[in-house]
C-alpha cells in the first residue's frame, strides 16, 4: 500500500480528508490492527509518514477514570 492509497482510503472511510499527518498514522495503525494491512505495509507507511514529519503522542498516562496524554 501507498501513502497516496492510504489517503484515498481514508477519504472512503471516513468521508473527509485528514487533518494532518498525525491522522493519518493513526488511521494506518487501526488498519494493521483491523488485519486490513500488512506488518510490512504498516511499517513501509509508518516510515513514510514519520519521515514527513508524523508523530504518536511521547507518553501516555492512564488515570483511574481518564486518559492523560503528555506531549511535553
Amino acid at each position: 500500500m501507498l501513502l497516496k492509497d492510504l489517503m484515498y482510503g481514508f477519504v472512503i472511510v471516513k468521508e473527509r480528508n485528514a487533518l494532518n499527518l498525525n491522522e493519518l498514522l493513526d488511521f494506518t495503525q487501526k488498519c494493521y490492527i483491523n488485519g486490513e494491512i500488512s506488518i510490512a505495509e504498516y511499517k513501509k507507511l509508518y516510515f513514510e509518514l514519520n519521515k514527513l514529519g508524523a508523530e504518536k503522542p511521547k507518553s501516555f498516562i492512564f488515570n483511574n477514570r481518564e486518559l492523560i496524554i503528555d506531549v511535553s
